[in-house]
């Protein structure tokens, strides 16, 4: 497993997509919960939408990141629900050249912590599509603080003694 460790951080160039029918700009509190929090570790906000809970327009959204070549990870809050509308799963998941289950599995662990069995409607997720890191939360800030618990510390190079930055697209100079 040494080839997953580094020993400075490596600041990395993110995109955060937030799915919701009923959240604004203004109200995105989880959305804005993600870019405060991976800017103040020294990430870079490479963009930032706001979308309806639409399959084929997350589909269409994240599979733009994947071929971007300056965007490393994504981070999506909302549509991981267990209701209809959510769609996140089933849009994001079929882009992934290899998932992540042990994201998902260890949200749900520390959900449950806070919320008891009511997690097991989380359908948090995570997975690997060309190069890009791709990790969907549940829409609360609460669910976003949770995840932000796993990511950064899985977003650091530094991380030992498994990191997922080794696994990302290197940015072209």
């Amino acid at each position: 497993m040494g080839h997953c460790k580094q020993s400075q951080f490596q600041p990395l160039n993110i995109a955060v997509l937030t799915v919701s029918d009923s959240r604004t700009a203004e109200d995105d509190t989880s959305g804005q919960f993600l870019v405060d929090a991976l800017t103040q570790v020294g990430h870079q906000l490479v963009d930032r939408r706001l979308i309806k809970d639409d399959k084929y327009l997350i589909r269409s959204v994240i599979s733009q990141w994947i071929v971007d070549p300056n965007v490393q990870v994504v981070i999506s809050t909302g549509g991981t629900g267990f209701t209809a509308k959510n769609m996140v799963p089933e849009a994001v998941s079929v882009l992934f050249d290899r998932s992540v289950e042990g994201f998902g599995e260890l949200f749900r662990h520390l959900s449950y912590l806070e919320l008891g069995t009511s997690t097991v409607q989380s359908r948090a997720l995570g997975g690997l599509a060309n190069g890009t890191g791709i990790f969907c939360l549940p829409g609360s800030t609460g669910a976003c603080r949770t995840g932000w618990q796993i990511l950064s510390e899985q977003l650091d190079a530094r991380q030992r003694p498994c990191n997922f930055v080794s696994h990302l697209k290197k940015l072209t100079a």
